[in-house]
């Protein structure tokens, strides 16, 4: 399911544990998240928002007194969330946040809210308790989506009707703007998969971490692991330029590290039907390995927060 999260810019810091206890349902692809920081510089703001308000199935409302006072959130992006569940296509689920006028509004005083019987999370002696029940609640919504899917999947089908298309790949060459459009946008998606991990590690007791965007093709990042003796690590990453060509991304274990120095890093590699990226200079990368940019941020993050004691799984 794709989520929109609507919440107001006061409220960070539940935004911030909300994503940390949405993790299993993200990791495994039950839920795919979505906010406004999702916004990538130079786009268009509202039209992204636009966009995505229309895309979703599922609304998180982070209801607050801010929330409340926040005119964008509850005429715009409320408004519109009311409208798509009121219509059947779309779900809204208010997580009340803190203690506000919530039920004074009526379409959303008519909706179930979470956690438990719409306690304020701010009042909870626990609030991870709080949040796993909210967790819990999006869980039921998921089994609830997924029953009549396999329910259809299980039912004959009628005699007249056509069969299943298969899916069928193309073969292309792919020259060497493609290759690097490719490379470009992979390490797009590992610089923004480390802001994000950063933005969890540092809401955990214990751990910090730190992102820098060093330049438009290089940025590093620092973890610090409170629990462990020598628990800090670094990492710089760099993305292939006209004077060095270590890799096509590559990377090195040290603060600010040049861009001529490298601990490993991942080649473009193509075949007949895709382009994908393969681990080179790294004694535990294997050349045979295909990787999606998302599995090489994955791969990487996990080495790279290993050198601090983190495990990550």
């Amino acid at each position: 399911m794709r989520a929109f999260i609507s919440y107001s810019h006061h409220d960070n810091a539940a935004l911030e544990r909300l994503h940390v206890h949405l993790k299993n349902l993200t990791r495994d692809g039950h839920i795919e998240t979505w906010y406004d920081r999702d916004i990538l510089a130079g786009s268009e703001l509202d039209a992204e928002i636009e966009r995505e308000l229309e895309a979703a199935n599922l609304f998180l409302l982070m209801v607050s007194p801010d929330f409340i006072a926040s005119d964008y959130c509850v005429e715009r992006e409320m408004k519109r969330a009311l409208e798509r569940h009121a219509a059947g296509n779309a779900r809204v689920v208010p997580i009340i946040v803190d203690e506000c006028d919530w039920k004074a509004m009526g379409e959303l005083r008519q909706l179930k809210a979470v956690p438990t019987d719409g306690k304020a999370i701010s009042e909870w002696t626990n609030p991870n308790t709080a949040y796993l029940n909210v967790v819990q609640e999006l869980r039921r919504i998921i089994e609830a989506e997924r029953a009549p899917a396999a329910t259809a999947k299980t039912a004959p089908e009628p005699v007249a009707a056509r069969p299943a298309m298969t899916r069928y790949r193309a073969k292309r060459e792919f020259d060497e703007i493609d290759r690097s459009d490719f490379r470009d946008a992979a390490f797009a998606t590992i610089k923004d998969y480390f802001r994000r991990a950063i933005e969890e590690i540092d809401s955990i007791d214990g751990l910090r971490g730190r992102f820098i965007e060093r330049s438009a093709t290089s940025f590093g990042a620092t973890v610090v692991n409170g629990g462990q003796r020598h628990g800090t690590a670094h990492i710089t990453v760099h993305c292939r330029n006209s004077q060095v060509a270590l890799s096509d991304i590559y990377y090195s274990f040290n603060e600010d590290a040049g861009d001529n120095t490298a601990n490993g890093g991942f080649n473009v590699s193509v075949d007949d039907y895709e382009q994908f990226l393969i681990q080179t200079m790294n004694i535990f990368g294997r050349a045979d390995e295909r990787m999606a940019p998302e599995q090489a941020a994955e791969v990487l993050w996990s080495e790279f927060v290993d050198n601090a004691g983190i495990t990550y799984d």
